[in-house]
């Protein structure tokens, strides 16, 4: 298991004493892939009333929210995200509850003015979409 969270947590590109932003969390997030960040930066993750610059995000996604409000809070989470930090967001996969399309999230990203990479598969139930605002490097 500490193996497996460990490679969940590598896919992020977060360091040590990196301040992650977690945004949407609730109770069906997967605790693992939390502490595997927290075991990775050393740093307890912040919710998103957290208003000073951070060095990363994740956004937990599910379907039957609405585009609009993903949009909305992609572009909140940007506003202290330090230029270049990466930005995740996370949504349970194809066939389990809550998953998304990948065109929503490809969507609200760019009206957000960022791009959305290839879902990544994190673990068994949750796949990792890396956005990147426009001209920011390859995906």
């Amino acid at each position: 298991m500490v193996e497996t969270t460990r490679q969940e947590a590598d896919v992020f590109g977060f360091h040590s004493g990196d301040i992650v932003q977690e945004w949407l969390w609730d109770d069906d997030v997967d605790d693992s892939v939390r502490e595997s960040i927290e075991s990775v930066t050393g740093e307890d993750l912040v919710d998103e009333d957290y208003d000073s610059p951070v060095d990363g995000v994740i956004l937990w996604w599910r379907d039957g929210d609405d585009e609009d409000a993903l949009s909305d809070t992609i572009m909140d989470a940007v506003d202290v995200l330090n230029e270049g930090g990466p930005f995740w967001v996370l949504t349970p996969k194809p066939g389990r509850e809550g998953a998304a399309a990948a065109t929503t999230i490809e969507n609200a990203a760019k009206t957000s003015g960022m791009n959305a990479a290839t879902p990544q598969t994190l673990n068994s139930d949750w796949n990792a979409v890396r956005l990147r605002a426009f001209g920011k490097g390859r995906q």
